[in-house]
Order: C-alpha cells, then structure tokens, then sequence
C-alpha cells in the first residue's frame, strides 16, 4: 500500500532536508574558514616584519591564538605565532631594543617551534626557526663562553637533521648563511662560501612553485637578496656595487622592507661614497 503525503507532511520533510543540508555545509567548513581567516593574519605579520613593526607583529601572535588548537592546522599556526616573535628580535637587535627583552622573545618563538614540531615531527621550517633563534641567543651569550658552546651543541645536530630531509629549501640555506659566514674556510666554511650558498638560495627560488597553500611559508628570496648585499658590504674585501645592486633586488619585492630601505642600503652608500 501506498501511503501519500499531505502538503504539510512534504513541507516538513523538505524542511528537514534543508536543514540537513545547511549543518553539512556548516561542519565542512570551519576548518577552511580559519585557515583563510589565519592565513590573513598571517600575511599582517610578514608585513609589519618587513615594516619593522613589532607592535603589529605581536598583535599579530596574539591574534592567531584563537586557531593555534585547529588540528589541521595547528603546527601551522604554532609555526607563525614563532615566526612572529622571532622576527620581533631580529627587528629589536635592528632597532637597539633592550636585549632581555630581544632574549625574551627569542625563547617565546622557540616554545612556539618546539609544539609546532611536536605536531609535526616533519615541518623543517620549524626546524629553521629554532636553528636561528638559538644562533642569536648564542650571540647574545658569547661572552658566557659555557652557554654559548651549549647554545651551539644544540643546532649543529638540527642544521644536519633538517639539511639531510630538505637541503634545498630556501629558508634553510637563509639561516644557515651566517653560520657558513662565521666558520673558518679550514673548517669548511668563511665568506666566500656564504656568498655561494646565498646564491644557491636564488637559483633555488628561481625553480620553486609557491604552494597553493597560504599558511606553508614560501617566503627566503627577499631574505637571500638582503643577506647577499650585507655580505658584499662586510666582506674583505668589499664589493660596495655588487651590495647595492643586490639591496635594490631586495627593494624590488618589497619596497617597504625597513632595515633595507632605512638601515642598510644608507650603508652601502656611506661606504661607496667613502671609497670614492
């Protein structure tokens, strides 16, 4: 037997249909919405970084705490909140910021990697992160020649750890710059091979298709660009044209960057204009 619904039987069930509809769009979609709504945050901070705004850049840490428990994205978000703490203390050392406050936020970013780590034992760019915040701190200690030899104990073995799994990713060959710059030629190292592996970076750069993803960090080139005309200004001898050349590279792709524009091209300048 056939049994016929009323009108009022069929508008109940396309309402209920409705409503099935409307929670299954619902629960599919947070996980992207706060991916976007990170990924905007994100893209604050990396600005206020070049901007030299560290007041915008903790704003932006603080922001993105809200997502730091999303499972699809939490040691992305860790990665970032780091990333933003990190960058204050390059931007404080830019600027003379008291250094307990630079130290403070050098060991805030290094929690920060540690988790993201801990949620994903394969994310190498929190590998680079921690590597570079231990570097300054052991800068920042080298007067304390027992804490500076431990600070360093610890990165050798994850400069290895994350050059083995990812030996060319851009970020790495970055930060590992200035530890190719401070290491004796005899002991594999000096400013001629920074300079190198700087420039192996770009090449690097040059064949990598940023991903689609907004929350994978793709940033280094500007970095690459930036170290290399630091370097041919501090290398002995100086090449003071190679230098500005390649800070107006940098400026290039980002015009706003602070210790570019303000700091170190007035620099390169100074010392051209002195070598005439």
């Amino acid at each position: 037997m056939i049994k016929m619904y009323s009108n009022k039987n069929r508008a109940i069930a396309a309402a209920l249909v409705a409503t099935f509809v409307s929670l299954s769009v619902t629960q599919a979609t947070p996980a992207n919405d706060a991916g976007e709504q990170a990924a905007r945050i994100v893209a604050r901070i990396q600005r206020a970084d070049y901007e030299g705004d560290r007041t915008a850049m903790q704003r932006g840490y603080d922001d993105l705490k809200p997502f730091s428990e999303e499972k699809d994205i939490a040691s992305r978000i860790r990665y970032w909140r780091g990333f933003a703490q990190w960058r204050q203390a390059i931007n404080g050392f830019n600027d003379s910021v008291d250094p307990k406050e630079l130290e403070q936020d050098l060991k805030i970013a290094l929690d920060e990697f540690k988790i993201a780590l801990e949620k994903d034992p394969t994310f190498v760019d929190a590998k680079v992160g921690t590597i570079s915040c231990l570097g300054y701190l052991a800068f920042m200690n080298r007067k304390d020649q027992a804490r500076a030899k431990e600070l360093v104990g610890q990165i050798m073995p994850l400069v290895k750890e994350a050059t083995d799994r990812a030996p060319d990713n851009p970020r790495l060959i970055w930060v590992r710059g200035p530890i190719l710059w401070n290491t004796p030629p005899e002991r594999g190292g000096g400013q001629d091979k920074a300079i190198e592996s700087y420039r192996r970076g770009l090449d690097v750069c040059s064949k990598i298709k940023a991903s689609d993803d907004l929350l994978e960090p793709s940033w280094g080139k500007p970095e690459l660009l930036m170290s290399l005309a630091y370097s041919y200004l501090n290398m002995k001898p100086g090449d003071v044209d190679a230098a500005e050349r390649y800070a107006h590279d940098a400026l290039e792709i980002v015009p706003y960057w602070h210790y570019v524009r303000d700091i170190l091209l007035p620099q390169i300048l100074a010392a051209k204009a002195e070598a005439k």
